[in-house]
């Protein structure tokens, strides 16, 4: 199962003639290969597996998806301590 978290391109650079990038996932930064989004600029989001960015996203979307993963880390983390959902 792979989980789409959506991540913010920061660097955009050549390595060995392939189109690389520094992806900032909330403060985790991961290269990633752009050689499938010729499209792609720095502070655009992005979703990456296994290292190819696959698809741009515009940044409401990232924000919508990012905004669900908290939700859902919120239920684990109330459901792991006990407590009841609001």
């Amino acid at each position: 199962m792979c989980l789409g978290v959506p991540g913010k391109i920061t660097e955009i650079y050549d390595n060995l003639g392939i189109r690389m990038a520094k992806i900032d996932f909330g403060g985790v930064i991961r290269e990633a290969c752009l050689e499938a989004l010729p499209e792609a600029r720095v502070g655009d989001y992005t979703i990456v597996h296994a290292g190819f960015a696959l698809n741009l996203l515009s940044e409401a979307e990232a924000e919508e998806t990012l905004s669900l993963l908290r939700d859902i880390a919120a239920l684990d983390e109330n459901a792991e301590s006990g407590a009841q959902p609001a």
